[in-house]
């Protein structure tokens, strides 16, 4: 066969030939990537799974273990409240802190009590 002299006949099969192996080769590749996408999703949702039940174990063996209660890093003790609610407390601890530019846990403070007027205390 003359390459050079080609047919429209020969043209014509040469050129289907070609398309034909180009299209073969892209659906052999869209099943490559079909079949690694599901393997890669199974490893997921495995994973997912043993990490969902990871927690569900962990907080089992939490119910189980005592509870120690240790003060946090920097505390300073007690506080005593005195006709003082705590949400109220806290919003007042958050306020000196925030006026005095410290931290919370770099101030200490003892008590905290309500003043009413006509109270006679400062």
């Amino acid at each position: 066969m003359d390459m050079v002299h080609i047919s429209v006949g020969s043209a014509a099969i040469v050129v289907i030939m070609g398309m034909a192996v180009v299209f073969f080769g892209l659906i052999l590749l869209m099943w490559v990537v079909q079949i690694t996408s599901k393997i890669m999703i199974r490893q997921q949702e495995k994973a997912a799974a043993a990490k969902a039940a990871e927690p569900a174990s962990k907080a089992a063996e939490q119910a189980v273990a005592p509870v120690k209660k240790e003060a946090a890093p920097g505390t300073a003790g007690e506080l005593k409240l005195y006709d003082t609610d705590p949400r109220d407390a806290a919003m007042i601890m958050a306020i000196v802190a925030d006026a005095t530019g410290k931290p919370l846990n770099e101030l200490r403070f003892k008590s905290i009590r309500e003043v009413k007027e006509g109270d006679g205390t400062t």
